[in-house]
């Protein structure tokens, strides 16, 4: 998860640099993606520390649900979240200015406890790019050994924050071309009960090997999202950062089994958009 160079050092840093140059393009960002043209909801937003913080998030198949987080509490409360990426992100020539505007960061620990003394919210996802392309309709959490952001937490004696958009399998889906076994894919068999249909072996085995893979992707669909803070891990100085990653995962799946209905399902995601009765704590 962690990881770097000196040349990383000054790009990884440069977004709290900018920072006070941002603000325009920040407004101008958020007003373009404004979430209530969607009909996107945040349940929970009571629960974000009013200090810095970390908000820990399941990884969909493709973020749009942080993205519109990120916008809204920048809406409501001029408050901006800073974001772990991918390094690769910052070899795409021209995107790092991009980046450093919206408040992206490598994840180096450095960067990390950075961004939490000064204040601020930082968004990370421990599965990563193995969640987005390894999770299934179950929303299983795809954290390997990963206990990383549990360590910035610790030493920087900050909270941490769960969320999730459960939902979100109804409207991106990844496609495993690989290693086939199931005919029913694309089919609208899918519309019934979204199924993997690989096995995961030759796809697995080339993320394992080369740490990035980005299976492709189709979906879109107008599901309506809902997104489910849950309450705040307070800092406990007794617990690992082992420990405190368990809890951590155990927390995210206490929140997803009771606001999701699993297996995900794309027909079932698309009626709720119009279920005007649904209501959620």
């Amino acid at each position: 998860m962690y990881g770097g160079s000196n040349y990383g050092d000054q790009r990884g840093m440069a977004s709290l640099g900018c920072c006070r140059f941002c603000d325009p393009s920040r407004h101008t960002t958020t007003s373009s993606i404004e979430p209530g043209r969607t009909g996107y909801e945040v349940i929970g937003m009571e629960n974000l520390p009013q200090g810095p913080g970390l908000i820990v998030y399941y990884h969909g198949a493709v973020v749009f649900d942080y993205i519109m987080l990120i916008a809204k509490v920048y809406a409501k409360t001029g408050r901006t979240i800073q974001s772990v990426v991918h390094c690769f992100f910052y070899l795409i020539p021209g995107i790092k200015l991009c980046l450093d505007i919206v408040g992206c960061i490598e994840g180096k620990q450095t960067f990390c406890a950075d961004v939490l003394n000064r204040g601020y919210l930082l968004g990370i996802a421990p599965g990563g790019l193995r969640e987005q392309n390894f999770s299934n309709e179950n929303y299983n959490l795809e954290w390997s050994t990963r206990t990383g952001f549990a360590k910035v937490a610790l030493k920087n004696k900050v909270c941490s924050v769960i969320y999730g958009t459960f939902c979100y399998y109804g409207t991106f889906i990844v496609f495993h071309c690989f290693n086939a076994t199931d005919s029913s894919c694309l089919t609208i068999h899918h519309f019934i009960t979204v199924q993997s249909c690989d096995s995961h072996g030759l796809s697995k085995w080339l993320y394992e090997h080369f740490r990035f893979l980005c299976l492709p992707i189709y979906g879109g669909f107008p599901v309506k999202l809902r997104t489910y803070i849950g309450e705040p891990i307070p800092y406990d100085p007794n617990l690992t950062a082992k420990e405190l990653a368990e809890k951590t995962k155990i927390a995210i799946e206490n929140l997803r089994d009771r606001h999701q209905k699993l297996p995900g399902n794309i027909l079932r995601a698309l009626l709720e958009r119009f279920d005007k009765n649904k209501k959620d704590a």
